[in-house]
This record gives C-alpha cells, sequence and structure tokens, in this order.
C-alpha cells in the first residue's frame, strides 16, 4: 500500500509540476502578445484561447497536491478553538463531502469528455481545438483530488481515534 501511495505521491508532485511550467509558459505568452501588440501592432490570436484552456489545466493538475500540502483556502477561526477530537470529526465530515463532490466531477467530467471525443466537437474559434482535448484534464483532476480527499478522511478518522483513546484513558 506505501508503494500504490507513494506512486500516487510521485503523479501528484509531476502534475503539480506541469502546473508550474504551464503557469510560467502562460506569463510569458501573454507578455509576449502585450509587448508585440503595443510596440509592433501584431497580435497573436492563439494566445487567449490557449491561455484559456490552460488555466483549466493548471487548476485540475494542481488541485490534489495542493489538498496534500493543505494550502486550499479555509476559514479557520472555529475549528482552532475546537478540542483535536471535534476538529478531526470536522475534517472527517468536510473530507467525505469533498470526496463526493470531486467523484461526481469525475463521473460528469469523464462522461461529458467521452461525449465530445465521441462527437467529434471542437471549439468555435479560430483554433478548433477538440473540446474533448481541453476538458479531458477535469475527470483526471477530480480522480487525483477524489483520490486524495479519500486519503485525507482516512487520516483524519486515525486522529480521531487517537483523539477518542486519549478521552477514555
Amino acid at each position: 500500500m506505501k508503494k500504490i501511495l507513494s506512486i500516487f505521491d510521485k503523479i501528484m508532485d509531476i502534475m503539480a509540476f506541469l502546473a508550474g511550467i504551464i503557469l510560467i509558459f502562460i506569463l510569458f505568452s501573454v507578455s509576449m502578445e502585450v509587448i508585440f501588440r503595443d510596440i509592433f501592432d501584431i497580435s497573436q490570436m492563439w494566445v487567449t484561447e490557449v491561455t484559456e484552456c490552460l488555466l483549466l489545466y493548471i487548476t485540475f493538475l494542481g488541485a490534489a497536491w495542493l489538498l496534500r500540502e493543505d494550502g486550499h483556502v479555509k476559514v479557520d477561526i472555529l475549528v482552532t478553538h475546537l478540542r483535536p477530537r471535534t476538529g478531526a470529526f470536522l475534517g472527517i465530515i468536510s473530507s467525505v463531502i469533498g470526496t463526493i463532490a470531486s467523484v461526481v466531477i469525475t463521473v460528469f467530467g469523464f462522461s461529458l469528455t467521452l461525449h465530445y471525443f465521441l462527437k467529434g466537437t471542437y471549439t468555435p474559434t479560430a483554433l478548433e481545438i477538440p473540446l474533448s482535448w481541453i476538458i479531458v484534464i477535469i475527470p483526471v483532476g477530480s480522480l487525483m483530488l477524489s483520490i486524495q480527499f479519500v486519503r485525507r478522511t482516512c487520516t483524519f478518522i486515525a486522529g480521531f481515534i487517537i483523539e477518542s483513546g486519549k478521552l477514555e484513558s
């Protein structure tokens, strides 16, 4: 099991690294677009469209890694003042809700990606990118996020059990 989780962690690290590379690419391409447009009066029509697509990729490539690193935005004013056992219980609830939401997005994302792929749907833009290529990251990233939410749930359950044992002692 540890080997599988280690492989999963490596995949998440690679996905987060790719998200970083994509972000750097967007930074340079948009900067060059601004320079070309302002100085040379030349516009690269692909920059905006590709950037829009890549922002989706950044989101879904990095979501599971960010959850593992506990980097998602959260309001923990109340949770920090609770007992550890209560905090673990709330962590279980939020992780189960996150798991359910991620699984739903994975299933519907896969279904929609397959539909667009079989139908051969393209974006109605100048580049005419196959829509399935754009949204395939949604089920892939959501699946990774679902697995990470399950891991997080197990961690909170273990913490809840440990804290319950401390209360009995």
